[in-house]
C-alpha cells in the first residue's frame, strides 16, 4: 500500500460544493491523473485516496458512467487533467494538483501524465548502474560485482563441484538456497552493444557481448566460430559440417522432407554454437537448442546473442523439462551422448519427447566408423559395439531406421503402438510405463520405460491425433485440446484465448510502438503462456517466443503449446531459469506475481528478469492493480523506467499492465580498459 500523507486527504465537504457536473468530470478525468512516478489513477485501489474521492465518485448514477465510458472510447488520446478547467470555481482542484504532485517520484523512473516510455534501443548512456532516487521508501539494488556478468545460479560452475560427477548429474540443475541468492543486479560487460539485428545476428556477434575467444580456438578446426575484430564471426560449420549448416541442412532434406510443413518443431542435444537450430529457421523449423554449461564456454550464450533459441541443459538423471509427444525431430551432431548406456535411458527419453512418426537424426560417432575410426582415435571393435548398442535400443523401442547414408542415420518412431505391443510379448524391455505421467517434466527422474501412446483404433491413425501443417497448426485447435485431454480447457476456450489475445497484443503496440518495428524484438519470454496467444500472434515477425507453463500453474497446456508449432519450456519462478544473463529483449508476465503471490519473494522474481533482460530490454507485466502498485516501487529499485497503464477495456478494471525498460548501464571500465 502506498504511505500516507495527510496533504493527499481531499475534505469532503469541499467536495460537495462541486456541482454533479464537476464530479462526474472527476469521473471522466481520474482515470488519467499520474501518481508515484507513473502509477495512473485507475479510479480504484489506491486505498490512501479512496475515503476522500471514490465516496463521491459512488453517487454518480450508473447512467452517467455508462457515458463517460463511451467518452472514453471516443478520446483515443486518452483523457487528461484539462477537463478540471471547466471547474475551476470549485477549490477541489487545487487538491486534485496536490494528489498529482505529492505522489509524483522525483526518480529517474518517473515520467509526467501523458509521457510515453522510450522504447527504443540507443545502448550509449553509462551510469555505472548508479542512480539516484527520492527519499520516499524503495528499496534500491545495487549492481553486482563484474565476477557475476555471467551468473546462472541454478548451473553455478562451483556450486556443481559439490555434486556427483557420474552421468554429468553435477551439470544438472542445483539452485542456490534461499539465503544464497543475490540481492543485487547483474552487469552487464564494460562496452556492451545491442546485438545485430536478425538475420545479420545469424552470423555476427559483438566480442564486448560474449569477451570469450576459447571456441575460435578450439573449434577452429571444425568453422564454429571467428574472431574478426572486436566481433564474432558464425561461418555456420559444425564438427560433422564442415560444409556449413545449410549445406548439411540440405543433406537432410534430400532424407526427409523438410519443405511441406509436416516438420516444425525440432530438438536440438548437444547443440554446441547452435548453427543447425540457427539455419533450420530460414525452412520455418523452429529448433530448441541444449547444450551444458561446461568446458566449451558459453556456447549457449553464443547461440542466444546470435538470436537462436537456446537454455542450458543436459541429459542425464532427470527428464527434459519438455512435455511429451513434443517435438516432430530431435537432432544429434557428434553431441558426445552414450545413447546405449544406460538401459538405454536416453534414447527412451527422446522417444518420450518425439511425436508419433517423428524423425531421430544421428551423424558423427558411431555412423560411418569405418571411414572415422582413425580420426576418432578409437578402436574399430569399440565403435562397432556402440552402434550395435544403438541399433538394439532404437529397436527395441519399435523405431524404424529408414536410412543411413554418408554420415547421417535416420530413425523414425512409430505412428503409433499397436504393433509395439504385440512385440513386447516377444521382447519385454524395456517394458510399457504403468503409472507414470508422460508430461510431467520438472525435476522428474529418468525412467527405462517405454511412455505409451494415446490408444488408436487401427494401424493408420496417429496417436493422439494428427497435426496439422505449418503454418495452419499455429491457429489449428490442437489435438489435446479437440480430444478433451486437457482438464478444463475446449475448442471454445481456445477460440476465445486466440480472440483474446488477438485484441491484446494489438493494444501493447498501441503502448510500445517498437512492438510493430520488425527486428527491434527477437527473443522474447512469456513467463505465464498458457495456449500460447501471445506467441501466436507475433508469428508473422522475424523473432521467437520462449513459451513458459509454471510448474505451480493449475493446468499444463505445454503440450498444447508444442502442437501449435510454438516452443517452450517448464519452470518455477521461485528458482532462477536455466539461461544467461542478458538472454532476451521483452519479457510478458501475465498474473505471474498473482500466481506466486504466497510462494515466494517478488523481489526475487524481479532480479531474476533483470538478470535475463538486456539493456534497453522491454517488460510488460499484466496483474492487479494493487500487486502492480508494489512491482512498481521494485521496479524504481531497479532502475526500470517504467509506468502503469490502463487495461485495454478501459479504467474500470482491477487489471492494469505495467510496461517497462531496463535503462542502459555496464560494468565501469577497468583500469586496462582506460587506458
Amino acid at each position: 500500500m502506498l504511505e500516507e500523507d495527510e496533504s493527499l486527504f481531499v475534505d469532503l465537504d469541499e467536495l460537495t460544493e462541486c456541482s454533479t457536473v464537476f464530479r462526474r468530470e472527476m469521473v471522466h478525468t481520474l482515470p488519467s491523473l499520474e501518481l508515484s512516478g507513473g502509477i495512473i489513477w485507475q479510479g480504484m485501489v489506491h486505498e490512501v485516496v479512496k475515503e476522500a474521492v471514490l465516496v463521491s465518485i459512488q453517487e454518480v448514477n450508473m447512467e452517467q458512467k455508462v457515458v463517460v465510458a463511451k467518452e472514453e472510447e471516443e478520446n483515443s488520446a486518452g483523457a487528461t487533467t484539462s477537463g478540471l478547467s471547466t471547474a475551476t470555481s470549485c477549490v477541489f482542484s487545487k487538491n486534485i494538483t496536490t494528489i498529482k504532485t505529492q505522489y509524483s517520484s522525483s526518480s529517474k523512473a518517473s515520467s509526467s501524465t501523458g509521457t510515453q516510455l522510450d522504447f527504443a534501443s540507443h545502448n550509449s548512456a553509462d551510469d555505472g548502474g548508479a542512480t539516484t532516487f527520492s527519499e520516499e521508501t524503495v528499496k534500491k539494488y545495487p549492481p553486482c560485482d563484474i565476477k557475476y556478468s555471467e551468473y546462472t545460479p541454478c548451473e553455478d560452475p562451483k556450486r556443481s563441484l559439490k555434486f556427483d560427477r557420474d552421468r554429468l548429474i553435477y551439470r544438472e540443475r542445483h539452485c542456490p538456497e534461499k539465503n544464497e541468492l543475490l540481492k543485487c543486479r547483474v552487469p552487464a560487460p564494460h562496452g556492451y552493444k545491442t546485438p545485430f539485428k536478425w538475420p545479420l545476428s545469424r552470423d555476427l556477434a559483438w566480442y564486448a557481448n560474449v569477451p570469450h575467444k576459447e571456441l575460435t580456438v578450439e573449434k577452429a578446426v571444425q568453422n564454429w566460430i571467428r574472431y574478426e575484430g572486436h566481433r564474432f564471426r558464425f561461418p555456420g560449420g559444425g564438427t560433422m559440417f564442415p560444409n556449413g549448416a545449410d549445406a548439411y541442412i540440405d543433406d537432410i532434406d534430400k532424407l526427409i522432407n523438410l519443405k511441406d510443413g509436416s516438420i516444425r518443431t525440432a530438438l536440438d542435444t548437444g547443440c554446441g554454437v547452435a548453427s543447425w537450430g540457427a539455419y533450420l529457421l530460414s525452412r520455418n523449423i523452429l529448433a530448441m537448442s541444449f547444450a551444458p554449461r561446461d568446458t566449451h564456454e558459453a556456447q549457449v550464450q553464443f547461440a542466444l546473442e546470435r538470436g537462436v533459441p537456446a537454455l542450458i541443459g543436459v541429459i542425464a538423471s532427470k527428464r527434459l523439462p519438455y512435455p511429451s509427444r513434443a517435438f516432430d525431430m530431435a537432432h544429434c551432431s557428434r553431441c558426445l551422448i552414450p545413447w546405449g548406456q544406460y538401459d538405454g535411458a536416453y534414447l527412451i527419453e527422446v522417444d518420450r519427447v518425439l511425436r508419433p512418426g517423428g524423425y531421430w537424426i544421428l551423424s558423427g560417432p558411431p555412423i560411418r566408423w569405418r571411414k572415422y575410426w582413425k580420426g576418432w582415435e578409437r578402436s574399430r571393435k569399440d565403435l562397432n559395439a556402440e552402434q550395435m548398442q544403438i541399433e538394439n535400443v532404437t529397436n527395441s523401442l519399435c523405431w524404424k531406421k529408414l536410412i543411413e547414408k554418408d554420415d547421417i542415420a535416420i530413425w523414425q518412431k512409430p505412428a503409433n503402438h499397436l504393433h509395439c505391443k504385440k512385440f513386447r510379448k516377444i521382447v519385454k524391455n524395456p517394458p510399457f510405463c504403468l503409472t507414470q505421467d508422460p508430461d510431467k517434466a520438472w525435476y522428474t527422474k529418468l525412467e527405462t520405460c517405454l511412455t505409451p501412446l494415446p490408444e488408436v483404433s487401427n494401424n493408420e491413425d496417429v496417436a493422439g491425433g494428427e497435426l496439422v501443417k505449418w503454418p495452419k497448426r499455429v491457429h489449428a485447435i490442437p489435438p489435446r485440446i479437440s480430444r478433451g485431454t486437457i482438464s478444463e480447457v475446449t475448442p471454445e476456450t481456445f477460440l476465445k484465448d486466440s480472440e483474446l489475445w488477438k485484441r491484446r497484443v494489438s493494444y501493447y503496440k498501441t503502448v510500445n510502438n517498437q512492438l510493430g518495428q520488425v527486428g527491434r524484438y527477437r527473443n522474447i519470454l512469456d513467463m505465464n503462456a498458457f495456449l500460447g496467444g501471445f506467441a501466436a500472434n507475433l508469428i508473422e515477425d522475424p523473432l521467437w517466443v520462449m513459451n513458459i507453463v509454471p510448474v505451480e500453474a493449475k493446468i499444463n497446456t505445454l503440450g498444447a503449446i508444442y502442437e501449435r508449432g510454438l516452443i517452450g519450456t517448464y519452470q518455477s519462478w521461485c528458482e532462477a531459469m536455466s539461461t544467461y544473463p542478458r538472454t532476451y529483449d521483452l519479457i510478458h508476465a501475465d498474473s505471474v506475481f498473482t500466481l506466486y503471490k504466497d510462494r515466494c519473494e517478488m523481489e526475487d522474481i524481479m532480479l531474476e528478469m533483470d538478470r535475463i533482460l538486456r539493456p534497453e530490454g522491454s517488460l510488460i507485466i499484466r496483474d492487479d492493480v494493487e500487486m502492480l502498485v508494489k512491482l512498481k516501487r521494485i521496479a524504481d529499485g531497479l532502475n526500470w523506467d517504467s509506468q502503469i497503464v490502463n487495461h485495454e477495456d478501459g479504467p474500470f478494471e482491477r487489471e492494469k499492465l505495467l510496461f517497462a525498460v531496463k535503462l542502459y548501464w555496464t560494468d565501469p571500465a577497468s583500469a586496462d580498459q582506460t587506458l
